[in-house]
């Protein structure tokens, strides 16, 4: 079974959290068939997690987009760098932004 396409899989995570009342936007649009999607999470704390795609070795096998938590809780500079870095090697990737307070953004996350 083949991944789903990224802006639609980008679409549905935006659409299911903004129903949910938690803002969520398309903060950088990618390639619309296989660009790497990013989630910046805002915790209205003053702090920023960051989920990034999980290495292929971790992944279950499964046709879902896995991730892995890259950065938890930390000062938005320090994702914004590493956000900024990563366009740089791949200027195709997907970051999508949202505002929740909690911890499970409602993804597969790897160890």
């Amino acid at each position: 079974m083949s991944l789903l396409r990224s802006d639609l899989w980008c679409a549905a995570f935006v659409r299911r959290h903004n129903d949910l009342g938690n803002m969520c936007v398309v903060a950088r649009r990618g390639d619309p068939i296989a660009g790497q999607v990013f989630i910046e999470v805002d915790h209205l704390d003053g702090t920023v997690s960051l989920f990034t795609p999980a290495p292929m070795a971790g992944r279950p096998d499964s046709a879902s987009l896995v991730f892995q938590r890259r950065f938890s809780r930390v000062e938005p500079g320090k994702v914004r760098e590493r956000i900024a870095r990563e366009v740089e090697f791949d200027p195709d990737l997907w970051v999508l932004s949202v505002d929740f307070r909690g911890d499970d953004p409602g993804i597969e996350v790897v160890g």
